[in-house]
């Protein structure tokens, strides 16, 4: 089974989840909308937010044929499948839906996202599907990351954000970059305005 982007309604996300959770066959499809724990400030007391990871996107794992395609696109506030290449089709990036026997075979433009892709977002979220807050510190300039999901990966860091309690880090998602904001616990004091990658 390969993974997936649904497009939706933006807001939508967990409904058109919860909608093919209740209505789809477990073995057939599962879906997921990652989030990610932010740090924000409330009456001058920090407090945690969980947040989208991909506003008006749902991540499905399926093995693709014409009655799940059909079946999503019935979907209220869904609105199609996402193509990674929107122009022009390379490397086999249009997908055939798979036909049962009678059918006519119809070939629609979607793409699945890149298993290295795909791997990385499962690390973050983990079975919560949820970035977790990472503690961190830095040394000789570098961020070290002590423990939670950014572990092991701070070369996706690409900035820190000491007063809002943040890393930036770059996801490859559908063949672009994404930037996105995940909480962090600093273990080590960074002087004012301070913005440090990895080197």
């Amino acid at each position: 089974m390969d993974w997936y982007v649904l497009f939706v309604e933006t807001g939508k996300e967990d409904v058109v989840r919860s909608f093919i959770s209740k209505n789809f066959d477990k073995a057939e499809i599962r879906a997921i909308v990652p989030k990610r724990k932010l740090i924000e400030r409330r009456l001058g007391q920090p407090y945690e937010v969980c947040k989208t990871m991909f506003p008006g996107y749902v991540l499905v794992n399926a093995q693709m044929n014409t009655k799940i395609y059909y079946e999503l696109k019935r979907i209220p506030s869904c609105y199609r499948l996402l193509n990674r290449c929107h122009s022009s089709i390379h490397n086999n990036e249009q997908r055939s839906v798979i036909c049962n026997p009678g059918e006519t075979l119809e070939t629609y433009t979607f793409s699945k996202i890149e298993e290295i892709e795909m791997r990385l977002i499962l690390q973050l979220i983990g079975e919560s599907e949820i970035i977790d807050c990472s503690a961190l510190y830095i040394e000789n300039a570098k961020v070290r990351v002590s423990s939670g999901p950014l572990k092991g990966k701070e070369g996706i860091i690409k900035k820190i954000d000491k007063r809002k309690r943040r890393a930036r880090i770059a996801l490859n998602f559908m063949g672009h970059e994404k930037l996105l904001d995940v909480g962090i616990i600093l273990l080590e004091k960074l002087s004012e305005n301070e913005n440090v990658g990895p080197h």
